[in-house]
């Protein structure tokens, strides 16, 4: 090849690597404002994960850190803490949902050093911003049976789905929170390392929830038992009740590993865990709640992937394809959440998840 051609080719793939990255700004900020649009302005609705309780506490570096050292991550700093679990997408936690934990290094509605956010499962149901788009798309919700097309289509959701997927838990407390993605991770040596996050009950408590052998129309079918018992309201009930009467305390873990130059795609393929013989889970931080936030304050928290420090922040992405793109996406939806605290001004806060209404749905009427 001539250097004329291969000057050719090179501009040729800068131009394409150029368009990627704009096609994928474009989608994210519009995704962001169609949320604005459609969820937060009119219903004052989250993403999803509106069917939710927060807590307040302290978070503690662990004192002897077997990570690797980071300036942020200081043996026995201590923030104050919030945390947040709910159920998604429906309202009603005896349904069969993926569940959050999402905490924040700070006792603010926003503004924090590192806010996280975590859901069941080792796996996830999407692993781009491409594939979370067909996800969306494919979404036909009646009545606790919403997303048949889109695991007919990709058998890989419907894995994940059967991965991470809760019914019935005894508590919000005793579930295993993956943060899937990973994160970057720049320490005080100076290396580039890749980090992921997880949590966990701080003594080991069973999981519970879990259901396995799953058909596939098990897992597209959410609803309700026939003969459930437990009310719409019970894992929140529950978690009032355990952090008035002995807090709630769990432990959250980091996996590093470090970055090179031929790593595979697939290491932030988030459908593909990391070996924990070779990259270990390892204690990050002891979390501990002691007390229930109001509803009001419930709504008004918020977390945001932009609130990490710049040695820890996502990791940058080329295209929608890049498994790095649904961080990316995520971390451009703030007008979103801007918009949904703003709309509470508008329109007044939503009232509580009653006790009495409809079952296996994902909206109520915002009506006092």
């Amino acid at each position: 090849m001539t250097k004329k051609h291969s000057f050719g080719t090179f501009i040729w793939h800068m131009l394409g690597a150029a368009w990627d990255k704009m096609v994928l700004w474009f989608i994210s900020k519009m995704f962001a404002w169609a949320l604005v649009v459609t969820l937060s302005i009119p219903h004052r609705y989250r993403m999803s994960h509106n069917n939710g309780i927060a807590a307040r506490g302290k978070v503690r570096i662990v004192d002897n850190p077997e990570f690797p050292p980071h300036d942020f991550f200081e043996p026995g700093r201590t923030f104050p803490a919030r945390v947040r679990h709910a159920s998604a997408t429906f309202l009603d936690d005896a349904m069969n949902c993926i569940r959050s934990m999402s905490i924040k290094f700070s006792d603010q509605h926003m503004d924090s050093p590192f806010d996280m956010e975590m859901n069941t499962g080792s796996i996830n149901l999407f692993w781009s911003a491409r594939s979370f788009l067909q996800f969306a798309k494919l979404r036909k919700q009646k009545w606790g049976v919403e997303y048949h097309d889109y695991y007919r289509k990709y058998p890989q959701g419907l894995e994940g789905a059967k991965l991470s997927l809760r019914r019935n838990p005894t508590s919000f407390h005793n579930l295993r929170y993956h943060s899937l993605t990973p994160y970057l991770f720049f320490g005080k040596d100076g290396l580039k390392r890749y980090a992921k996050y997880r949590a966990k009950p701080f003594d080991n408590e069973p999981e519970t929830g879990i259901t396995t052998n799953l058909s596939d129309w098990d897992t597209c079918n959410q609803r309700v038992f026939p003969n459930e018992t437990r009310t719409r309201n019970y894992l929140k009930d529950e978690y009032k009740a355990r952090v008035a009467k002995e807090g709630a305390k769990y432990m959250m873990q980091i996996q590093t590993r470090i970055a090179a130059d031929d790593d595979s795609p697939e290491i932030f393929n988030n459908q593909i865990p990391w070996d924990e013989k070779i990259f270990p889970w390892q204690d990050l931080a002891v979390v501990e709640i002691d007390e229930i936030l109001s509803w009001r304050d419930s709504l008004m928290t918020s977390f945001s992937l932009n609130n990490l420090p710049k040695s820890l922040r996502i990791i940058p992405a080329k295209s929608i394809y890049d498994y790095n793109s649904l961080n990316y996406m995520r971390s451009h939806s703030e007008v979103a959440r801007k918009a949904r605290i703003f709309s509470y001004r508008l329109f007044g806060y939503p009232p509580e998840i009653p006790y009495d209404d409809n079952r296996n749905v994902s909206e109520w009427s915002g009506k006092e």
